[in-house]
């Protein structure tokens, strides 16, 4: 099963495809975007090195993989998804592929969650209202057992959305960095959300 076309009240989320890559270098050319992942815009071969990635990891596990965000109205409350992605607004990057973090095996039974935001749709709880529907997709239509996510501990933004979300903290972990971010030494935080705890929301 490919990923399917999901729908929230304000957000249509396309899968993720190669007509997408020039969102993606947009999306990455923001060095704010990027504040807590590598501290500076990426090149658009970087990027297309990462599009690539993400579309063979789509292709592994069914169901799980990337999704293009598109909303109308900035995304403001009271918006409605767009009917189709021609008539929306890019919104930004959704994220639940199998999951293999550097120091968590690469696991297909465990989703591992992200979000990545143009910075006009901030603070207007997109993300999470992306997450929780990705959340959903999950547990009740793929049947997973656990979905993770990860962000560095000063990331308060992100912290905040997995919180929101119902996720619970699982673990600090310090990595090593060739080029160490601002932060870095308080290490990347876990969290998790099991089927058993969704069910039970």
């Amino acid at each position: 099963m490919p990923q399917p076309v999901l729908r929230t009240d304000r957000l249509l989320l396309v899968p993720l495809a190669d007509r997408h890559l020039d969102l993606e270098v947009a999306l990455d050319s923001d060095p704010e975007v990027l504040r807590f992942l590598y501290g500076r815009a990426r090149s658009r071969a970087e990027v297309t090195g990462s599009h690539a990635e993400r579309m063979a990891l789509g292709r592994e596990v069914d169901g799980l993989g990337y999704w293009i965000a598109w909303g109308t109205g900035g995304g403001r409350p009271g918006s409605a998804a767009p009917d189709r992605e021609e008539n929306g607004e890019f919104v930004g990057l959704m994220m639940l592929p199998p999951a293999h973090s550097p120091d968590q095996p690469y696991d297909p039974a465990v989703g591992e969650l992200g979000y990545r935001l143009v910075r006009r749709f901030w603070r207007r709880g997109l993300a999470t209202e992306a997450s929780r529907e990705l959340l959903r997709h999950a547990f009740d239509t793929l049947g997973r057992h656990r979905v993770i996510a990860r962000t560095m501990a000063v990331n308060a933004g992100s912290r905040g959305v997995m919180r929101a979300i119902g996720m619970r903290y699982v673990r600090t972990c310090h990595e090593q960095w060739d080029d160490p971010l601002p932060g870095t030494e308080l290490g990347e935080v876990e969290y998790e959300l099991t089927r058993e705890m969704w069910l039970s929301r």
